[in-house]
């Protein structure tokens, strides 16, 4: 097992003890058991990893008394839910989470239960329809998403990874004509693989993006939609057919904005490395106006910053922070000269003294 496979099964197993603690403290409520649901779906790997925990903490039989939320019932809905359809992911590792969790499976986990609860996934592997991407010609669509200040990846069934920024919700859907992903919310880097075959789309508000085989960042905006090419290449068109048809291909850090309204496109040379910078928990700035710096921090810290003086609104700001230390800006903050800052229940304002 490589490095970046035990990194992923190591996330997956904090996502297991997470799952496991939360079903068994309370009876789950109606969107937390379908989510549970949708991780169950998601690899059999994520069911081994479940009934591990659940095999350290008690016999099976006596998970989830509560017999319509029960695991047995939760994986038998998994596997029903996937009958007409196809699981496009296989594995998913979220960061953002507390660093200093330790999976319960890594401690407590005798020979014998490891080889059972291994033996019973391999066999749930087997017996889950849609676990393996069928040939089929339509599939169900199934939705990602990630909440504020989190950061999710998951990895398709072909391969391809998707990085999910904070507050980001994509519709995933293959067939085989084609690999479909809708981003109707956040931010997201696609690394896709590719498929002669099966063209690999993503519809981001009006801009639709065919990938030729690249890494891009897509971020959608109120204004429209924001596509950074990383490596390789892609067409950039709009997401309503035109007449003739319009599109632009960008290279390795270019970026191209797509506004909403008539078509129109301002292509332009970008550091690509900086924009992606969200996937290492960086936000970089470079003589950026504080109020778009703060608009920027927002998007992850727990309480909002609030630029209340409009002549600090324009003051420009350089530097590298992370998106999972609001202390690090605030002191940042304070340490501008005639900046003050006031921390309240509720939010962080910043005005001029």
């Amino acid at each position: 097992m490589s490095a970046k496979d035990r990194q992923v099964r190591t996330a997956i197993a904090e996502q297991a003890s997470e799952w496991f603690v939360s079903s068994d403290a309370t009876r789950l409520a109606i969107d937390e058991s379908e989510a549970l649901v949708a991780w169950l779906k998601a690899s059999p790997v994520h069911v081994e990893e479940f009934l591990s925990v659940a095999a350290i903490a008690r016999d099976l039989h006596a998970v989830g008394a509560d017999a319509d939320y029960s695991v047995e019932t939760l994986i038998t809905r998994a596997r029903a839910d996937s009958d007409d359809g196809q699981v496009v992911w296989l594995q998913s590792e979220e960061s953002g989470t507390d660093r200093n969790r330790v999976p319960i499976r890594r401690y407590a986990m005798a020979a014998a239960a490891a080889f059972a609860v291994a033996f019973l996934g391999l066999l749930l592997w087997d017996r889950i329809p849609g676990s393996r991407l069928r040939d089929s010609t339509s599939s169900a669509a199934l939705h990602l998403e990630t909440r504020h200040g989190k950061q999710q990846s998951f990895r398709l069934a072909d391969n391809t990874v998707l990085h999910l920024n904070t507050e980001t919700a994509v519709t995933v859907q293959f067939s085989q004509a084609e690999r479909l992903v809708v981003l109707t919310s956040g931010e997201a880097v696609f690394e896709v693989t590719h498929d002669s075959k099966r063209p690999f789309r993503v519809r981001a508000g009006p801009a639709e993006i065919v990938d030729l085989g690249t890494r891009f960042d897509v971020r959608l905006k109120p204004e429209g939609t924001v596509v950074t090419v990383v490596t390789g290449r892609v067409a950039v068109q709009p997401a309503r057919r035109h007449t003739p048809p319009q599109s632009v291909e960008l290279g390795a850090n270019q970026q191209v904005s797509v506004p909403e309204g008539p078509w129109s496109i301002s292509l332009m040379g970008v550091d690509a490395t900086r924009i992606t910078a969200w996937m290492h928990r960086q936000i970089v700035f470079d003589h950026e106006p504080l109020e778009r710096v703060a608009a920027e921090f927002n998007r992850y810290a727990p309480k909002p910053f609030e630029i209340t003086a409009p002549e600090l609104r324009g003051l420009e700001v350089s530097g590298i922070f992370s998106t999972d230390d609001a202390d690090e800006f605030l002191a940042f903050l304070r340490s501008l000269e005639g900046v003050s800052v006031e921390v309240t229940a509720t939010r962080i304002r910043v005005t001029q003294k």
